[in-house]
């Protein structure tokens, strides 16, 4: 089984947009949506009415956008001129004032989504931040005081680096895949099963499909976004029946 999860649905219109349009025709399987981000409205109405509202989970945000709470906007290493900045040293350990303020604005996140009636079927972070070794352990507390019982991994595919943030993961019962990475991860190799492939679907300057990897002259950029299914014959899950 691969899941072929589309990151930061609800940023904005045009990734939003293509995410919804990477579903239609068969390219993605699960979505993570943002829940400070600028289309995030209409990105609910979409999805509701393209048809999957339930194969939606959160994409927890630190690093970019307005926060929905007060108390994180105290912490400089975190929010800078009221808006999420990516500067965050993630080897800084925090202090209680940090933590409980962190997992406030994570609440938060979590909260908006559910009021806004989607089910949440799994957790990953905007730029891995629930990866970083002080972050882990409250995304985690956040995932279970609110029933999220799946989270993605760190990036294991196409790297030989041990990652003790997995067993982490693991040991404290969440559901993931076994393998995790992007598609560059698998250009030169065949996806192992029980993975995840990260893709950031958006539309070039020339409307084509892309998965995104960067910004030219104010237009993402990347490369056509594929059919994994189609060229390595690998059966698609979802998160919601992992």
């Amino acid at each position: 089984m691969v899941i072929i999860n589309a990151d930061d649905f609800g940023m904005n219109a045009s990734c939003s947009r293509a995410i919804a349009e990477a579903f239609k025709k068969g390219l993605v399987t699960d979505t993570t949506m943002i829940a400070t981000g600028d289309h995030f409205d209409e990105a609910v109405i979409l999805a509701k009415e393209q048809g999957f509202s339930d194969r939606i989970g959160i994409h927890f945000n630190l690093t970019e956008g307005v926060p929905l709470t007060e108390d994180i906007c105290r912490l400089a290493d975190f929010v800078r001129d009221g808006r999420f900045c990516k500067g965050y040293d993630r080897n800084k350990p925090l202090d209680d004032r940090e933590e409980q303020a962190i997992r406030t604005e994570l609440g938060a996140q979590v909260a908006r989504l559910k009021n806004a009636g989607i089910g949440i079927t799994h957790a990953d972070s905007h730029h891995y931040l629930h990866n970083a070794p002080y972050l882990a352990p409250i995304f985690v507390r956040v995932c279970k005081e609110h029933g999220i019982e799946k989270l993605r991994l760190q990036r294991n595919l196409g790297t030989d680096e041990s990652s003790g943030i997995n067993a982490f993961y693991r040991e404290q019962g969440f559901g993931t895949t076994e393998y995790f990475g992007r598609l560059r991860d698998i250009e030169k190799s065949d996806i192992p099963d029980n993975t995840e492939i990260l893709v950031h679907p958006d539309f070039d300057r020339d409307g084509r499909l892309i998965d995104r990897r960067g910004m030219e002259g104010g237009y993402p950029v990347g490369v056509p976004l594929p059919d994994l299914k189609e060229r390595y014959g690998v059966d698609l899950g979802s998160y919601k029946i992992l």
